[in-house]
């Protein structure tokens, strides 16, 4: 069975990530596998959702196109679990906790699980209230990503203790889009996590160029890839397959230099 860890195995991972049922499905399943051989060591699939609150533009543009294109959790959790015996990588989702509610959580994790999802990313379930969702996570074998920002300070050590897969560390203040510059000391957030656990770090939020996914990589296990991967999907529409292909195998050689 693939878990995450897998993802980080003796190397530094990149983690990319694409709006599911953007610009349709079955473009994101063309995706998904062009990724893997591209060298993704995890994927990150966005259910999409009408109210995205950690998302800026470029990634609310594309949950509208997919939710405008018909895409609906069943028809995304249908196309993964077809691709099951394809991805050989990890893959997850990211999602809310209203969507999570209103399918029904053991039912929606249930379908996780028998679609070979091995984790999800629930922004606005804060730390302190993962356990409204954690217990039927383990149940289904599904683990539950923490987070940590750089305001969260005293609270790296306590979320790192508890952090299951791998600890997503936000670069950046605010929501999801490409920066030209991350300002934020994450060297100095994943020591503080790595104090106390020895789970793999990863950064994302503003990653967008092979320079800054090797910058991070270098203080952390791994870079992680959104906005920017939906800016190409944006712009090309379903002939996109092969420019996201070119975009994640040079993200993927700056993140082994890191090495």
């Amino acid at each position: 069975m693939i878990r995450i860890k897998d993802a980080f195995n003796g190397k530094k991972a990149f983690i990319p990530f694409i709006t599911g049922g953007d610009p349709d499905l079955e473009t994101t399943g063309k995706l998904l596998t062009a990724m893997q051989e591209a060298g993704a060591d995890l994927i990150e699939i966005g259910i999409p959702f009408s109210d995205p609150i950690a998302e800026g533009p470029v990634i609310q543009e594309a949950d509208e196109r997919a939710l405008k294109a018909g895409c609906t959790t069943d028809g995304l959790l249908d196309l993964v679990k077809s691709l099951k015996d394809k991805l050989t990588v990890p893959v997850v989702f990211m999602t809310y906790v209203n969507p999570i509610f209103s399918y029904g959580t053991d039912r929606f994790l249930e379908r996780c699980a028998d679609a070979g999802i091995c984790g999800i990313i629930v922004p606005d379930v804060p730390f302190e209230e993962r356990d409204e969702i954690a217990g039927s996570c383990r149940e289904h074998g599904i683990e539950l990503v923490s987070m940590i920002a750089p305001t969260s300070e005293n609270r790296i050590r306590s979320i790192a203790k508890e952090a299951e897969g791998f600890l997503y560390c936000v670069s950046s203040l605010g929501v999801t889009g490409v920066r030209q510059e991350i300002s934020t000391d994450v060297g100095s957030m994943i020591k503080t996590a790595k104090e106390v656990s020895d789970i793999p770090c990863a950064v994302g939020f503003g990653i967008s160029t092979p320079t800054q996914a090797h910058d991070m990589a270098k203080v952390s296990d791994g870079a992680i890839t959104g906005s920017a991967i939906v800016k190409i999907i944006a712009e090309h529409g379903r002939d996109c397959v092969p420019y996201v292909s070119d975009y994640v195998r040079s993200m993927k050689e700056a993140v082994i230099k890191a090495s």
